[in-house]
């Protein structure tokens, strides 16, 4: 009897001291909103920019054309929802700065330049799958949006903002730059090693808009400057000093594919550009998120290879 008594007794400490833990013990502290973000999804007002016209539609909606212009909807699905997350993370800071709305008085816009990719005529069943698991998900720091950038292919290695895009204008802390995700195994040739060559005037002319002063007649081009990940930071051109992010952009950035350049020199009435990878390198890779997701990695965690010390918050259901 006494025993039976002694047993639950004890019962009764463990189940006590399940409850104090749940009530008093340590608890997972909630997610903080970011400041002004909705908490159901939003329609937004975008600008058609090749009709000239403006239409309000579901942020989900919108953003899956998005995710169907800017990455291969034939994609592995995990690519796609990363791509999705980064997206939506990229249209939603950009509408709290209102920079469309500056240019056109709506949210967003289909220009390429101005913001993103838009096609909704590429969507298929994947797109879809990959916008809906992640409906609502955004990307943020320190409670804020984080600039969501991504590129094609980084050539093996990302860059911070300062290095592939110029950007200075506000510490980017989370992005990680130097990560190595080996997407040039996996892409196209033209990323993997590219060329090209451009015409001497059309690279004065570049350097004039870029400086505003003429670099002279461009007998030689020297690179005089890399950042930690190899890409050009810094060119000499005839007399001048220009930025490699802004060269790159002023030359085409088809063209000129990425600032990951080997060998850059005069050659006739031209000039020779060698390198590899294609666009800024900063943030996501398409590319390697493309590799990852044939690995089994899961949106997330492509994500945080990109993207350090960030956290994943649903804002709406």
């Amino acid at each position: 009897m006494v025993l039976r008594y002694i047993k639950i007794i004890a019962a009764l400490v463990v189940v006590l001291g399940l409850l104090w833990a749940c009530n008093f013990g340590p608890q997972r502290k909630p997610l903080e909103r970011v400041p002004g973000a909705p908490d159901k999804e939003p329609t937004i007002s975008l600008y058609v920019n090749d009709k000239g016209t403006k239409e309000n539609i579901k942020l989900e909606d919108y953003l899956a054309g998005v995710v169907a212009a800017e990455m291969e909807p034939t994609w592995p699905i995990n690519a796609l929802a990363a791509q999705a997350i980064v997206a939506r993370t990229f249209t939603m800071e950009n509408i709290q700065a209102g920079r469309v709305k500056e240019l056109h008085g709506t949210d967003a816009s289909t220009s390429v330049e101005e913001f993103q990719a838009y096609d909704p005529s590429r969507i298929n069943d994947n797109v879809r799958k990959a916008v809906k698991m992640t409906r609502g998900k955004v990307i943020t720091y320190q409670n804020s949006y984080i600039k969501g950038w991504f590129s094609a292919c980084d050539g093996g290695i990302s860059a911070s903002a300062q290095e592939g895009l110029g950007y200075n204008k506000e510490p980017t802390k989370y992005i990680k730059a130097g990560a190595r995700d080996g997407c040039l195994a996996v892409t196209v040739p033209e990323n993997r090693d590219w060329h090209a060559e451009i015409p001497l005037d059309r690279v004065r002319e570049a350097v004039r808009k870029i400086n505003g002063t003429d670099p002279g007649n461009v007998n030689a081009v020297k690179i005089t400057e890399r950042g930690p990940s190899g890409r050009v930071t810094k060119f000499q051109i005839g007399s001048a000093t220009v930025s490699g992010p802004e060269l790159r952009l002023a030359l085409g950035s088809e063209q000129v594919r990425s600032t990951l350049i080997s060998r850059a020199e005069v050659q006739g009435n031209n000039l020779l550009l060698v390198g590899n990878g294609f666009g800024h390198g900063v943030g996501l890779c398409q590319w390697g998120s493309q590799k990852m997701a044939n690995e089994g990695k899961d949106p997330e965690e492509i994500i945080k290879f990109y993207f350090r010390d960030v956290k994943i918050q649903k804002l709406w259901d």
